[in-house]
């Protein structure tokens, strides 16, 4: 049979198009843009020296894996803060250009059964490496979200540990230690990882937006941080989202972008809320919300944080937080926006009443 060709000309050099031969005739697949390459993987740290903070645990480990006594690891805290970068680096160490032929990496919140403990961890810890100039003699099982894991398969891990330590170090990185059993966390040493600090935080975006050559002015880079909360990857994702949507960054541009209030937008909630009655403040923070698309629960977040920096005795500030608190907490369960609006003033209702009466 004669080969069909199709009669479209495609310039190759000029289209983002790649011919593969598959035998029977070309195949044209579509070539990602290495500009498509997320942030979080393109700044990702490779080795221990760049990890950008928790130079203490880093050290530690660091140390721990030169004196060739690196024992099972329990890293665990909150999302962003490092945990895996760490491990990441940790391996190439050991393994160089067989890191990939030395570990084996899984996702414990899609591999989550007892089954997968059987098998595929057993089975890697139990088969002998044949890489070549690795100067580690075990190999690293690194499971990532540990803490989704079911409580059989973390019974069934802690007798594959014991079995195999003396050829296999295991890694388990969690967000929340109290889901792993305690015969799991008594077998490892644990490294508990704090949110970034905002200087840390800052350090790593000016190191990212040189490199990007970015336009953002100060405000951008202070709402930035703001709005990481201590959380790297959320941080970098942040950036490349309104760098996609606006060539200056700005505080604004990075709020529009990420849906949240601006400061000036809950700081005049918080003045309605304060001074207005009940029914005046209702109309202006529906209207308010509707016109700019904002969050009930981004609101409620966002004057919690604002509590903060208003003058007012500790104990009411303190029945005002744990109020909001709870109107958050039913906002998570899907509950009606304009009820929960409803509590907002009138927990804010209640607090100048009481601020009046101590007043007096």
């Amino acid at each position: 049979m004669a080969e069909i060709t199709s009669p479209m000309e495609i310039d190759i050099s000029d289209s983002p198009m790649k011919p593969i031969d598959k035998g029977k005739g070309i195949f044209i697949v579509p070539l990602v843009p290495k500009a498509a390459t997320p942030w979080v993987e393109k700044y990702r740290p490779q080795s221990l020296a760049d990890v950008a903070a928790h130079r203490d645990i880093v050290d530690t480990i660091d140390r721990l894996t030169s004196e060739k006594k690196l024992p099972h690891l329990l890293l665990y805290g909150p999302p962003g803060t490092g945990k895996t970068s760490t491990i990441l680096a940790v391996a190439r160490k050991l393994y160089g250009p067989q890191y990939h032929n030395m570990i084996l990496e899984l996702n414990a919140s899609d591999d989550r059964g007892i089954d997968v403990v059987r098998q595929q961890i057993q089975d890697f810890a139990s088969t002998q490496s044949l890489s070549f100039g690795v100067k580690a003699d075990v190999k690293l099982v690194l499971l990532d979200e540990a803490d989704a894991m079911t409580k059989d398969a973390q019974f069934a891990l802690r007798r594959v540990i014991e079995k195999y330590t003396k050829s296999t170090r295991f890694a388990l990185i969690c967000n929340h230690v109290n889901k792993i059993i305690p015969a799991l966390q008594s077998r490892c040493t644990r490294f508990r990882f704090a949110p970034l600090d905002s200087t840390h935080v800052t350090e790593r975006l000016k190191f990212v937006i040189e490199a990007e050559g970015l336009n953002v002015d100060e405000s951008g880079l202070k709402a930035l941080v703001r709005l990481s909360n201590g959380d790297m990857r959320k941080a970098l994702n942040i950036l490349q989202s309104t760098h996609m949507a606006y060539q200056h960054i700005t505080e604004e541009a990075i709020y529009l972008c990420t849906g949240n209030p601006l400061p000036r937008d809950i700081e005049q909630i918080s003045c309605w809320l304060l001074n207005e009655s009940v029914g005046t403040s209702f109309k202006h923070i529906s209207e308010m919300k509707m016109r700019k698309g904002l969050a009930m629960v981004d609101i409620v977040r966002e004057v919690m944080m604002f509590i903060f920096k208003i003058k007012m005795p500790s104990d009411i500030r303190v029945h005002l937080i744990n109020d909001l608190a709870d109107i958050e907490y039913r906002l998570s369960f899907g509950c009606n926006d304009k009820l929960q609006l409803g509590s907002l003033i009138a927990s804010f209702t209640r607090a100048r009443s009481a601020i009046v009466a101590a007043a007096n």
